[in-house]
């Protein structure tokens, strides 16, 4: 693959200028306001992980905006990576968190997340309407499945993670409807991926700094 080829992939540009993709690189903002937003909630609590989530959230808004300005394939690649490293983060973190344990465990629930989202993008991907999303359902299934294990010792936590996987599902939702729907709507629907995506990662922030905080 060449770096710098500009790539077409969603409904909304027609071209490769610039400004092909307005809402789609506007909405942008929105992991950036989700970010300012959190940087200020976490005022002077001492918890470097969060600070490090609500960092690479903003670099996810960053990135995302690349990508749909530019098209490029170096810009789309980072705006995946980004997104990939959140949720190592965050899962790490969680696992210290949510269950007490170590940074050896820790760490070793992190890696056992990448077989996981292998095989469980590999089975998303053989339905119809899941395969357009496919790598980002395993997400919200963890999601889903941290809140159902941690509902025996906080209830409110499970409830917070289970708001997550929920609001994730209607973003990947819509993520997978762009397409369909340009012929009716040439902006397609990517754009309201990114409010509810920006919406959902300050969230899942929050319900961090609440359980440690709840625990300190």
């Amino acid at each position: 693959m060449n770096w710098t080829d500009r790539i077409i992939a969603y409904c909304e540009r027609t071209d490769f200028g610039l400004w092909s993709e307005p809402l789609n690189a506007v909405t942008n903002l929105a992991f950036l306001l989700a970010a300012a937003i959190m940087w200020v909630r976490l005022g002077r609590d001492r918890m470097p992980a969060a600070r490090l989530m609500v960092l690479v959230l903003a670099a996810i808004g960053l990135s995302s905006g690349a990508w749909h300005i530019l098209a490029t394939a170096w810009s789309g690649m980072a705006d995946s990576l980004s997104i990939a490293v959140f949720v190592l983060i965050y899962l790490y973190a969680a696992n210290r968190s949510f269950w007490g344990l170590g940074v050896g465990a820790s760490l070793f629930g992190v890696l056992l997340f990448l077989p996981f989202a292998a095989a469980g993008t590999w089975v998303f991907a053989q339905l119809p309407f899941l395969r357009l999303s496919a790598m980002y359902w395993p997400v919200a299934l963890l999601i889903a499945l941290y809140a159902l294990a941690v509902a025996g010792r906080s209830p409110v936590t499970a409830r917070r993670l289970g708001l997550g996987a929920g609001v994730l599902a209607v973003s990947i939702t819509l993520r997978s409807l762009d397409n369909a729907v340009c012929s009716a709507w040439p902006h397609g629907t990517h754009f309201l991926w990114h409010v509810l995506n920006a919406a959902m990662l300050g969230w899942m922030i929050e319900t961090y700094r609440r359980h440690v905080t709840r625990a300190a």
